[in-house]
């Protein structure tokens, strides 16, 4: 089965607050070394930046904070547009959802 599929899109900026839609779990895989995302029928492995950018988005930190989270941690700029994409891939996946 599939993982479940999102709500149609609303426009995301950076004032939107994404968070794991209901339904996944985000965790650490020790056995796998990387984050997965569970969901009732299976299992997503997600690579590294993906992990990154899921474990920021806590339903709290809004689209603007979570770049600068990771520009600050990954020490580069210029991120945006890549969580920006990510972001909407993860929402037409059903991973993510935001307001």
């Amino acid at each position: 089965m599939n993982p479940p599929t999102a709500s149609p899109m609303t426009e995301l900026g950076d004032a939107s607050v994404p968070a794991v839609a209901a339904g996944f779990r985000l965790q650490w895989e020790e056995a796998q070394g990387n984050h997965v995302l569970l969901y009732p029928e299976g299992m997503v492995k997600l690579n590294r930046s993906a992990g990154e950018i899921l474990s920021r988005c806590d339903g709290v930190a809004s689209v603007a904070q979570l770049v600068s989270q990771l520009e600050a941690a990954f020490k580069v700029q210029g991120l945006r547009a890549d969580v920006i994409a990510f972001l909407r891939m993860a929402h037409t996946q059903g991973w993510v959802r935001w307001s």
